[in-house]
């Protein structure tokens, strides 16, 4: 049995937009400059807490700072100017590992559980994940714990296991949880800082992801790294 745990932003979701808004509403509720794109997307897969620790520092209002963003990030959600539309093809291949046997799905998130349970309803993914590891559950990635409590839950071992993202917090966090890194290109930290953070390989569509679950790696479409 494989275990197969999805990071969300940035990895199954492109949420880019929405974060950044929230994010300049957030800092705009303080009187304070928003950080750049840049700035905003380096964070993303961060527990909120640690996000706002690192754009603001140790002593800057990091709690108040992340209640604003979570008020401004579920009222942007109900606009319909923004979206938060799965990458192409993740939708089609996560579906096609539900169906396997020989496969038990799993997300380890820097979200909440709130927004967790949004995406499955959303998506029609009821059921499909034997565990969902958020936020609420565990300390911050990299932290390994939310990986050491997903295959507690779903019964399997570090062997067995891969982790697949699109940041190098996801790629420290398996290295820690000893188990496969497997890194995305279209997400929000660049190929090569994934394999400094530990990734075995980096793919760049959904089509080389699900590839790598059938033994056909070898035909191209992994990125190279730095």
């Amino acid at each position: 049995m494989k275990l197969v745990v999805f990071d969300v932003d940035g990895t199954l979701i492109d949420s880019q937009h929405l974060i950044v808004a929230a994010q300049a509403t957030a800092f705009a509720e303080h009187g304070m400059p928003a950080p750049s794109r840049a700035e905003a997307l380096s964070v993303v897969g961060l527990s909120l807490p640690q996000a706002f620790r690192r754009l603001v520092g140790e002593d800057g209002p990091i709690a108040t700072l992340a209640e604003s963003y979570k008020r401004a990030f579920q009222g942007l959600r109900r606009d319909p100017t923004y979206e938060e539309p799965l990458f192409p093809g993740m939708g089609d291949l996560v579906a096609r590992l539900h169906a396997r046997p020989d496969v038990r799905l799993a997300i380890a998130t820097g979200k909440s559980r709130r927004g967790v349970e949004h995406l499955i309803e959303v998506h029609g993914w009821d059921g499909w994940f034997a565990t969902t590891q958020t936020a609420d559950d565990a300390p911050s990635k990299p932290d390994p714990a939310m990986l050491i409590q997903a295959m507690d839950e779903a019964g399997v071992g570090p062997d067995s296991t891969m982790m697949i993202g699109d940041t190098t917090f996801d790629m420290a966090m398996a290295v820690a949880a000893g188990v496969a890194a497997i890194g995305v290109a279209w997400g929000y930290h660049p190929p090569g800082a994934l394999y400094g953070a530990g990734a075995v390989t980096v793919v760049e569509t959904a089509t080389a992801l699900g590839d790598l679950f059938s033994g056909q790696a070898g035909r191209g479409g992994a990125a190279g790294g730095a």
